[in-house]
């Protein structure tokens, strides 16, 4: 089995958190988005994964692209590293991996999280993942026979098709048939807002008379802006405390503090004089002092003083002083 993940992205929606990191590596409980991501997949496949493409921007960098094949590395995977060049949509991202798109393979992208607990139908030729949401016409969505297969892809219906919102994760029992179908759509140029999208090689499957059937998942989680961002966060580690997983580091250090769960708390952690939680993430080396902090995301080796905090993110190596005089803010920066 093989992951595709296209992540060329920054997420612009994210800034500043994303100038300096790209936002499938902002961590959500203590992980990266795309490092759950992939891991979650893994467990619905209950196979070995073999290969993990990542397809990003070629100013990602080095060092994120040694951080994505050390996590294909820790779910025994090979890691392979592909480039789009243009933001040209789906479809071409995916085309990026052309090089991977054989055999059994799972398509992810690596802006949202999921928590499902179904049998993957692998004699189906493919399976889109959905999940059933309130605003229809806010998403893609899927309608389905009598027979529970998916018979039409509609983007954002003014008219109501069904309730069963595309997520962004697919199975193909054999992508290469994918890869031709999007090859064609490539090669006749069928573009969309000056995109190529993977449904219009869905759609050419489908009209050749290969089989779609539906992955409804639980829980859905989105890491689009800032706001569902630190939300995403406190769920997950809301689901982590319910199965038990140990979120505190031994070598945290607590001083006349208190940590409300459910908390990550990361290596190195100092706490001072602080309440921290519910639903707070603090990364490694992160000192925290005089402060009262919930339902927020801290990265690493960041300092905060004199704080009183609820649904702020900050980010690695930043100070925050409560009583600050001064301030050096740059670019995106926000302070609500």
């Amino acid at each position: 089995m093989k992951i595709i993940v296209p992540m060329a992205g920054r997420g612009s929606r994210l800034r500043p958190h994303t100038l300096t990191i790209p936002k499938p590596l902002i961590p959500i409980a203590g992980k990266p988005i795309v490092h759950r991501l992939v891991q979650d997949i893994a467990g619905v496949l209950e196979e070995p994964v073999e290969e993990i493409a990542f397809v990003i921007g070629a100013d990602f960098g080095e060092q994120v692209e040694n951080n994505l094949k050390e996590i294909a590395k820790e779910l025994g995977a090979k890691g392979t590293i592909y480039y789009q060049d243009k933001p040209l949509g789906t479809g071409h991202a995916i085309m990026c991996a052309k090089e991977s798109l054989s055999g059994p393979c799972v398509i992810a992208y690596a802006d949202t999280l999921f928590r499902a607990d179904f049998t993957l139908d692998k004699d189906a030729d493919s399976v889109i993942w959905v999940k059933q949401v309130e605003n229809p016409q806010a998403y893609g969505v899927v309608s389905l026979n009598d027979k529970n297969e998916i018979t039409g892809l509609v983007e954002k219906p003014e008219e109501f098709v069904s309730d069963l919102a595309v997520i962004g994760i697919y199975y193909f029992k054999d992508v290469a048939v994918l890869k031709n179908e999007l090859q064609e759509v490539l090669d006749k140029n069928l573009m969309h807002g000056g995109e190529y999208q993977i449904n219009d090689g869905i759609k050419q499957m489908q009209a050749k008379g290969y089989t779609f059937k539906p992955g409804q998942i639980e829980e859905w989680m989105d890491c689009g802006n800032k706001a569902v961002t630190v939300e995403t966060n406190g769920r997950m580690l809301n689901f982590l405390h319910q199965e038990n997983v140990e979120m505190v580091s031994s070598s945290a250090k607590l001083e006349n503090s208190e940590i409300v769960p459910p908390c990550f708390i990361g290596d190195d952690v100092v706490l001072k004089n602080a309440t921290i939680g519910p639903n707070v993430s603090i990364g490694m080396g992160t000192v925290i002092e005089d402060s009262t902090i919930a339902d927020s995301l801290i990265q690493n080796f960041s300092s905060v003083k004199n704080a009183n905090l609820k649904n702020a993110m900050i980010g690695n190596y930043a100070k925050f002083d409560g009583n600050f005089t001064e301030i050096s803010i740059g670019d995106y920066s926000v302070l609500d």
